[in-house]
């Protein structure tokens, strides 16, 4: 079963379209049930499997990764509360005494950008023996945005009977996440709930860099229990090879692409950037429900950290949905200026422009130079 539909192919520059949408005009309101229904993988993971990942020979650790994940899926066949007879999820052997299964009941996938870890947590989605309904994938901001939505205990209630929950992009931004997200999982994990995840830092760092970690030590190692870790070393597949990000072109440009291609998008960037402002995160997806491309006017570095912030969160949105990105001013490596690349948000920065590069180069093709 597809998780979801296909994502639509922009068209190329072919005579006269309809004129652009524009991202500054939609003002998206998601019910909650849309919010547990799309956590799936996104468009661009629909049909990843393990056969499909290429692991680099010269890095070990990615074979290796596949082979612990193909292993934690076959062990997720039974019922929650049927594990009771393992060892855990990492020892398949069964035992005699019906006691809860020891050591972590997740699995913790540590790497850098673009070494395909979001390709193995959903090809992992995809191989647990569950219905679609059993199983959810979400990243760390939809989580927190379904908690917002539902409310703690209906959202442990909703993801109780679930057998796999897959978080991509872990992160700790606040000390209130830390509490929350510590306290569902233990209790989604109390439940029966095999968990999953993917983030740039170990689960002993979260939140290092951006509040006093020291003071939610006690929580941090609380989720940090929940998981065996995975190292998957290697380089950002999506520069293997590859030129640097594609210069931006002009105003007029991206203005005449955006108008002779059918459902593509137009905004001023500092305009969408304050757009942003008043839609909630949890709505970024519905924002771009549709769009065949993305084209922006003006990009320049962002002015603060909480925009900034925001737009990571619609740069992961765009990702996830292969939307192309057309645009015109400065390249996406000079959206976040120095101080931000050296905070304690680098990571979230510097994944926005690795897929913000890679959404360019799709869009190079809307373009008709000479």
């Amino acid at each position: 079963m597809s998780s979801s539909s296909p994502a639509s192919v922009p068209a190329p520059i072919t005579g006269t379209a309809p004129g652009p949408l524009s991202l500054c005009a939609r003002e998206p309101h998601v019910p909650a049930d849309r919010l547990v229904a799309e956590m799936v993988p996104p468009p661009r993971f629909d049909s990843v499997r393990f056969s499909t990942y290429l692991p680099d020979p010269n890095q070990p650790s990615q074979s290796e990764a596949v082979r612990v994940l193909e292993d934690f899926a076959g062990g997720l066949g039974e019922a929650p509360g049927a594990a009771a007879g393992r060892r855990g999820f990492f020892g398949f052997g069964r035992t005699r005494a019906p006691k809860a299964p020891a050591g972590p009941r997740g699995v913790y996938l540590d790497g850098g950008y673009g070494v395909g870890k979001t390709h193995l947590l959903a090809s992992l989605w995809h191989a647990t023996p569950a219905e679609p309904s059993r199983k959810a994938f979400g990243t760390f901001v939809e989580l927190t945005n379904l908690v917002g939505a539902l409310g703690f205990q209906q959202t442990v209630q909703t993801l109780s009977g679930h057998r796999l929950l897959c978080i991509d992009e872990f992160e700790l931004d606040d000390p209130g996440d830390t509490v929350l997200v510590s306290s569902l999982l233990a209790r989604l994990v109390e439940a029966g709930v095999a968990l999953a995840a993917t983030s740039n830092t170990l689960p002993g760092k979260l939140g290092e860099g951006r509040f006093a970690a020291v003071d939610f030590l006690r929580e941090i190692q609380g989720l940090s229990a929940h998981f065996r870790t995975l190292r998957i070393d290697g380089e950002d597949y999506r520069h293997r090879g590859l030129p640097e990000a594609p210069a931006p072109y002009s105003d007029e440009q991206v203005t005449r692409a955006a108008r002779a291609t059918e459902g593509a998008s137009l905004d001023d960037f500092p305009a969408l950037l304050g757009h942003l402002a008043r839609v909630h995160p949890s709505r970024y997806g519905a924002l771009t429900d549709g769009l065949a491309a993305v084209c922006l006017t003006g990009v320049r570095p962002v002015p603060d950290q909480s925009t900034a912030l925001r737009l990571v969160v619609l740069a992961d949105r765009l990702y996830d949905r292969e939307v192309p990105v057309l645009a015109s001013g400065l390249p996406f490596d000079r959206l976040f200026s120095e101080e931000m690349l050296k905070g304690g948000y680098r990571k979230k920065y510097f994944r926005a422009i690795s897929r913000l590069t890679a959404l360019a180069r799709d869009a190079g093709h809307l373009v008709d130079t000479p």
